[in-house]
């Protein structure tokens, strides 16, 4: 029984908590209400007349309070549909993350059993560098999530208005170490940033100017500022 995430899980489910819940939130807004089918053999899932091509990330039942990764279900192994879930499985192995590599994961030790299945979709589709994730009921007790592989789905580009709620929002997720968050997502957008002690300094594209992170004595965010930089002669 698990009970609690691993230090290795936790910190890669962090790196991409702030890119992760803006490219959710564009996915929600993307995908229409509606009912839903999957054909999986052919990677399709449709929702409210929209089609995309998804692979099975896991799916979580709730009667054991357990999670299986689709590359371990006995019906997907091998199978395209489960490829990207393969993805994450070997990069947990690459990376000592044993929750990557586990068949099957009993959640039921968790207080909130539900919302721990949720973050290893959230951290799956991290590691999978996928636009997002879907939980849809595939039965009375069964939540199957789907991973998006569709150029379709937008992917929010780095926004230095909004840089400041989504570095904080990011940093709310998981709550242990808001710097791993704001690194983990200058990483994902590819922008150069230095870091220091109690701040931590990015150059933003296509002369954004720069972002100056802070952080309190606890490691807390205290202030995202955005900077004009100088011109270079």
């Amino acid at each position: 029984m698990v009970q609690t995430f691993s230090d290795a899980f936790l910190f890669e489910a962090e790196r991409h908590a702030a890119w992760g819940a803006a490219q959710l939130e564009a996915l929600m807004d993307f995908l229409p209400d509606g009912d839903w089918s999957a054909d999986l053999p052919a990677c399709s899932f449709r929702q409210g007349g929209v089609e995309l091509r998804v692979g099975v990330l896991g799916t979580y039942d709730m009667n054991d309070a357990s999670w299986m990764w689709g590359w371990a279900n006995p019906g997907l192994r091998g199978t395209e549909v489960a490829a990207l879930a393969g993805a994450v499985e070997r990069y947990g192995r690459a990376h000592g993350i044993p929750e990557f590599t586990a068949e099957v994961l009993d959640l039921s030790g968790f207080e909130d059993p539900r919302r721990a299945a949720e973050t290893l979709a959230f951290a799956g589709m991290g590691v999978a560098e996928a636009p997002g994730y879907i939980g849809a009921p595939a039965g009375p007790t069964t939540q199957v999530y789907f991973l998006p592989d569709d150029p379709q789905v937008p992917r929010p580009a780095l926004d230095p208005v909004a840089l400041p709620r989504t570095l904080l929002t990011g940093a709310g997720l998981i709550g242990r170490s808001p710097r791993h968050v704001v690194e983990g997502y200058f990483d994902h957008h590819g922008v150069p940033y230095r870091a220091e002690p109690a701040r931590l300094l990015a150059e933003l594209p296509q002369g954004g100017g720069a972002a100056e992170v802070s952080f309190d004595s606890l490691g807390r965010i205290a202030g995202v500022e955005l900077k004009v930089l100088p011109a270079r002669g």
